[in-house]
């Protein structure tokens, strides 16, 4: 009598997970899958339009940056403000006094373009009483008052400005705007984020990011007449005056 065989049991294989890394992209609607081919155009692909998902320029550590880096981080804010913004009736772009003004001037060209449906308003916010060193930086002779063409009070407010750094510019910008009224919402849009943050402030729309020292000053100049003349450079700061 053969003795009864017994199923081998066989070890599984452990079962081993990949973690794979997934990009996702955003389309805006209408926009073919990467790779199709549009038939209307022969062949060729679509041109992209622009997406909130266009992500800020971080530039190594220069002394100067030209103009053409400018003008396309100008483009990036504008294409993510316009995308975020569709139809809002009432946007209201408040360029901080003074490196904001002309900023959000070009702004508000580029979303006339993008947007001619979204209405919205140019305004000017000076932030000079607010400030917490006015003894240390006196109000400057090219003082520009506030300018607000309209209420406040329910609009969506965008603070802009050209370079942000500890935050408490934006901090004296809401102190000064609610001055004014009670708004239905508040976003920032930065040209230039430089780091070294001491109060809980982060851009809704950035332009790049250009890491600068402790001991270093960005300065931005966007020419309102020739934007080619536009120039953004590093120089040491200058050292501030002891305590007596």
């Amino acid at each position: 009598m053969n003795p009864v065989r017994q199923p081998s049991r066989r070890k599984a294989a452990p079962t081993r997970f990949l973690l794979n890394a997934t990009f996702v992209l955003v389309r805006c609607a209408g926009e073919s899958p990467p790779g199709a081919a549009n038939e209307s155009t022969g062949g060729k692909k679509p041109s992209q339009p622009f997406a909130e998902a266009a992500q800020p320029t971080t530039v190594p550590n220069l002394k100067t940056l030209p103009s053409a880096d400018l003008h396309a981080a100008i483009d990036r804010l504008a294409a993510s403000i316009a995308h975020r913004h569709p139809r809002t009736r009432r946007l209201l772009l408040l360029g901080i006094a003074n490196g904001g003004i002309e900023l959000a001037r070009r702004l508000a060209e580029r979303l006339a373009r993008l947007r001619p449906a979204c209405k919205f308003t140019l305004g000017i916010l000076d932030i000079s009483f607010h400030r917490d060193d006015i003894g240390r930086n006196p109000i400057p002779k090219e003082f520009v008052p506030t300018r607000i063409p309209v209420d406040v009070t329910g609009a969506d407010v965008i603070l802009v400005d050209d370079v942000l750094f500890s935050g408490r510019t934006v901090k004296a910008a809401l102190d000064e705007l609610f001055d004014h009224g009670r708004p239905a919402r508040v976003e920032l849009a930065i040209l230039i984020d430089r780091g070294g943050r001491i109060l809980p402030f982060a851009p809704d729309y950035l332009g790049l990011s250009l890491p600068a020292g402790e001991t270093e000053k960005v300065r931005v100049h966007l020419d309102p007449g020739d934007a080619e003349a536009d120039t953004v450079t590093v120089v040491a700061a200058a050292p501030r005056p002891s305590s007596p």
